[in-house]
């Protein structure tokens, strides 16, 4: 199991031109702006769960991005409980 940044969707405030995240993301295409919601988006398959959009995104004071689990297949996990420690590796 690890994490991936899952963006809040509601919270996201890139439609009044933040870009924070994806500016600061040191992986390549993991979160690009969605131009028909304005939001940011994270592709899941790309993330490495290094958490920088999240800190940045707090430092900014929206906290519209939040890290969760995914499993071993790829799923992501739905409850809170299940979140992998931080700094927990994957195991699969």
């Amino acid at each position: 199991m690890y994490n991936v940044a899952q963006v809040i969707d509601e919270k996201c405030v890139a439609k009044k031109g933040c870009r924070l995240c994806i500016m600061y993301c040191p992986e390549a295409n993991c979160l690009d702006l969605n131009s028909s919601k304005m939001v940011a988006e994270v592709t899941i398959d790309r993330c490495k769960g290094c958490e920088l959009c999240v800190v940045v995104c707090n430092a900014a004071k929206h906290e519209a991005i939040e890290m969760q689990a995914v499993s071993a297949t790829g799923q992501l996990m739905t409850h809170k409980s299940e979140s992998a420690a931080l700094g927990q590796a994957y195991q699969g």
